[in-house]
């Protein structure tokens, strides 16, 4: 074996280490449901509080908030206030922020390209698994240790027990 052919995979990260945990929070904030979105539509320029709440189908305002805090702590969004009667607000996406169009562009794009793929991927799982059309509706539930947990919401047509849960027919 030549010494060119001895180190040819990648080394595996260290799951635990305080880069792996930065970068997880990093990604965890990109791929939250309306981050992605809020930030194509900030590529097109800046654009007010109400514009994006007006464009953005089914955002509450609270969630829009919450979205455009975030990534402004990050440092991917500018907030700009003028003072003026009633109050103007401003949201533009920074240089760092502007950097983040191509990959998600590129997601968008192989997501697309390869839906008739993932499509047919969940219908036969869905078959194998005998579920029927999309799954159950789902929530956030503390459990008793007090961490959240997703966990399924009953069906209309399951019945709620005395606890709360939902009785398979």
């Amino acid at each position: 074996m030549t010494q060119s052919n001895i180190n040819v995979t990648i080394p595996k990260h260290d799951v635990h280490s305080t880069d792996c945990r930065k970068v997880s929070h990093v990604l965890a904030r990109i791929g939250e449901k309306w981050s992605v979105l809020i930030i194509m539509m900030l590529s097109a320029g800046p654009r007010r509080f109400s514009d994006l709440m007006r464009d953005i189908d089914g955002i509450s305002q609270r969630m829009l908030t919450l979205c455009l805090r975030g990534l402004e702590r990050d440092g991917l969004v500018k907030r700009t206030v003028y003072p003026v009667v009633p109050p103007r607000v401003d949201y533009e996406l920074t240089p760092l922020g502007g950097s983040l169009c191509e990959p998600v562009i590129a997601l968008g794009t192989w997501a697309r390209n390869h839906i008739a793929e993932i499509d047919a991927a969940r219908a036969a799982f869905d078959q194998r698994a005998g579920v029927e059309g999309d799954p159950p509706a789902r929530r956030i539930c503390p459990d008793v240790t007090g961490r959240r947990r997703w966990k399924a919401q009953p069906s209309p047509t399951q019945s709620l027990n005395s606890s709360g849960r939902g009785d398979t027919p």
